[in-house]
């Protein structure tokens, strides 16, 4: 669902700098970069909402999140101190992990590992912009913007941790899960109805339930795949 909701707002706002790709896609490839990517979010969604065409809504997502996620590397070419690439290309690529589980259940060992990266990267992601995305977080939210700020990066770190080494994956996955969803329900929504016109808002939203419904399907795969080790 979240993927074929961003498919949609590609739809709503289909202007390609409006999209952050004017530096990467020319004015006649970026549109048609734009509605072949919303098209294949919108097939690849639905399709993923049956259990007999998930394998080929995880392809088309596959291929489109691995898209977005190699679109991230000139900016970290262009910018090899800053974090901000790194980061941009870890979001898009925990999607990716997600697609491939989705295709191929058995690898749930190795989308552990991928997603202990991605986790890592989370947390470093907003170790290095602390005090941006503490204003993300609701002012009326007790006790602080930046207590849950630095709460939920510690939590994306012992998260990696746990996922890294295989040590209480499975509740550590679970539990990120959950602190995703909440992020969507406490920041992102929040931000909707303030202002339901802004792109980044919509954007910002349906990423962030489609990388919660990525963590979500390593859950399952680990419950599924449960070893007495490490758990």
């Amino acid at each position: 669902m979240a993927a074929l909701a961003s498919g949609l707002v590609m739809v709503v706002w289909p202007d390609y700098r409006d999209n952050g790709l004017q530096d990467i896609l020319n004015a006649s490839s970026g549109p048609v970069f734009v509605y072949g990517t919303a098209a294949a979010q919108i097939f690849g969604g639905a399709a993923m909402l049956f259990r007999h065409t998930a394998r080929a809504g995880a392809v088309a997502l596959g291929v489109v999140y691995l898209a977005f996620a190699l679109l991230c590397l000139p900016q970290v070419v262009s910018a090899p101190l800053k974090y901000g690439g790194y980061g941009n290309f870890f979001l898009e690529f925990s999607l990716v992990v997600g697609a491939l589980l989705v295709y191929e259940p058995s690898r749930a060992d190795l989308g552990r590992i991928l997603w202990g990266v991605c986790a890592t990267s989370f947390a470093l992601y907003q170790a290095f912009y602390l005090d941006y995305t503490a204003t993300l977080v609701p002012k009326w939210f007790p006790p602080s913007q930046m207590f849950w700020t630095i709460a939920t990066t510690v939590a994306f770190a012992l998260a990696a941790v746990a996922l890294l080494i295989n040590r209480q994956a499975l509740l550590a996955t679970r539990l990120l899960t959950l602190m995703l969803v909440l992020l969507g329900l406490f920041v992102w929504v929040p931000a909707l109805l303030a202002d339901p016109h802004s792109h980044s808002n919509w954007n910002e939203f349906t990423e962030n339930f489609a990388i919660a419904g990525a963590a979500w399907i390593l859950a399952d795969l680990l419950a599924a795949h449960r070893r007495p080790l490490g758990e």
